[in-house]
């Protein structure tokens, strides 16, 4: 039988394996979209092969407890070492219950939960609007903040759409504007997008994507989405969409 250690390695590896899948399909349809795709199809081939790693672990742990019958045991190690296991999930998470609902099968909200470092406001005193940028690229996420600093905009960063939702719960009152990447881990940009109306149905928000399903941003924007800029976008484009809609 599967114990607590062995429920708490599974969620955290079927996180990290559904995080995988989600970049597995963006790689795929960005390499299909440019030209030159060598490099998407590069980090295709490296997502594919982790994911693959990871799914053998799951199946070897489960199928050995169910097995041997055995209620604990030591935590067998997979044989890659490129092999990340993830932090199982913060207790306080089984409390978001509307957030835990939008969760899909194989995702737990496993280390989300905001640092005090991940909440620090970038460019304190700048003197234009907090805003909110949620992406899983760092580099995406870095340069999307450095030039809303350049612009004298203070800034906030979440790296998922569960610390996103966390964040503008405690910071609602200030932050201004959420620019909301679509393909995220744990929740996608529609369910976080949800969240975040549910606790402001005011709030602000423009999604971020190389590409998004129309239906999904045609619901999204009929449900108070602010705008959309698609990927990859220039510091020009993503100032002028800033503008346009805390202008509003």
């Amino acid at each position: 039988m599967l114990d607590h250690d062995d429920l708490k390695w599974t969620t955290a590896n079927l996180t990290d394996l559904n995080r995988r899948l989600q970049q597995i399909s963006r790689y795929s349809e960005q390499a299909r979209q440019e030209q030159s795709g060598s490099a998407y199809l590069e980090r295709l081939s490296e997502e594919v092969e982790l994911a693959s790693k990871i799914s053998q672990a799951l199946f070897d742990r489960i199928t050995s407890r169910i097995m041997s019958g055995a209620t604990r045991g030591a935590r067998p190690s997979p044989e890659s070492p490129s092999l990340k296991v993830m932090p199982a999930a913060p207790a306080g998470a089984k409390a978001q219950t509307s957030v835990a609902n939008k969760i899909r099968v194989g995702e737990v909200a496993s280390d989300a939960a905001p640092t005090r470092g991940a909440t620090a406001i970038r460019n304190p005193a700048g003197r234009r609007e907090l805003i909110l940028v949620v992406d899983d690229e760092p580099v995406i996420l870095e340069r999307a903040g450095t030039i809303l600093e350049e612009e004298d905009y203070r800034i906030v960063l979440a790296k998922d759409g569960f610390e996103a939702v966390q964040i503008y719960g405690k910071m609602k009152q200030e932050i201004s504007l959420i620019i909301l990447d679509f393909f995220l881990p744990v929740m996608d940009g529609d369910a976080v997008f949800d969240e975040l109306k549910a606790i402001n149905p005011n709030v602000q928000v423009v999604l971020s994507s190389g590409f998004a399903e129309q239906t999904k941003l045609g619901s999204m924007l009929a449900r108070g989405l602010c705008g959309f800029i698609p990927k990859p976008y220039t510091g020009e484009k993503l100032i002028e969409q800033v503008r346009s809609v805390i202008a509003a």
